[in-house]
């Protein structure tokens, strides 16, 4: 219990706590709208932003927020507006946003030591001005899908039914795509740009395995991403290695192990 004295160890177990569950729940909806490659070019595109921050000494994660939130609207509007192919618009703004990347920290003077921790993730160093920024989203977020569940469950599984009788799906579909690119951004700093679609989509093809409804997909991933990223935390304390890369292999392990448990019940059942 000694570890608990460390402020630094506090700190990352609250915001482990607070992500993983953001997390899940935004990527609850992310698999269910199959926006996975989406998430994975907002996420990629962010290295531009952070490469622009550096250069111009700005904070870089808001210029990466402004970046995610801008490659999220864009591929939306390529896609339904120009009408040009989703994966197509993905690949671009994936591409650009390193390219532009590897451009701003190479004209940046100097070393980046913190660029690390934002493409392989530093639990370790988070703040309690972090931690204030997580619990917020997080309230933001739970407000949205209490208020909004209803038309975010419509949205996501059937469109053209919520278009019939009045929902403004696009609207919705835009919010979510800008609450998956803050989730991203506030992310990184935790687990890293490598590691972070581990906890979009892993504790979500999980609960998959056992519920095809939102609502309790959305529950069993919290709570699955929330004690396999606490005992991956634990366990790369007591072992010495990172802790985001023990995250994510104490993830699969437990998505092994949810697979056989369920192979063991249909066997059961077919007895």
């Amino acid at each position: 219990m000694e570890i608990f004295d460390f402020v630094f160890f506090r700190n990352a177990l609250i915001g482990i706590i607070l992500v993983s569950v953001a997390s899940a729940l935004i990527g609850t909806y992310v698999i269910v709208r199959r926006l996975m490659f989406v998430t994975g070019g907002i996420t990629h595109s962010c290295f531009g932003g952070l490469g622009l921050g550096y250069y111009l000494g700005w904070n870089p994660l808001l210029v990466a927020g402004a970046f995610a939130i801008g490659s999220a609207v864009g591929i939306e509007w390529l896609s339904t507006r120009q009408h040009v192919r989703r994966d197509t618009a993905i690949s671009v703004v994936w591409s650009l946003g390193m390219a532009m990347g590897v451009i701003f920290i190479f004209l940046t003077p100097g070393y980046v030591p913190e660029l690390n921790s934002f493409l392989f993730g530093n639990l370790l160093t988070i703040t309690t001005a972090d931690l204030t920024v997580f619990a917020v989203y997080l309230a933001v977020l739970l407000g949205v899908f209490v208020g909004l569940y209803r038309m975010i469950t419509v949205c996501a599984f059937d469109a053209d039914y919520g278009r019939t009788i009045g929902l403004p799906v696009r609207a919705v579909n835009m919010l979510m795509l800008v609450l998956v690119s803050i989730s991203v951004v506030l992310t990184l700093k935790l687990i890293g740009i490598m590691l972070l679609m581990s906890l979009f989509g892993v504790p979500q093809m999980i609960a998959e395995v056992f519920t095809p409804r939102l609502r309790p997909m959305m529950i069993i991933a919290a709570g699955v991403s929330l004690v396999c990223s606490v005992v991956g935390l634990f366990i790369s304390y007591y072992s010495n290695i990172p802790a985001s890369a023990t995250i994510v292999v104490t993830l699969v392990v437990a998505y092994a192990i949810a697979r056989a448990i369920a192979y063991a019940i249909k066997r059961t059942h077919n007895r």
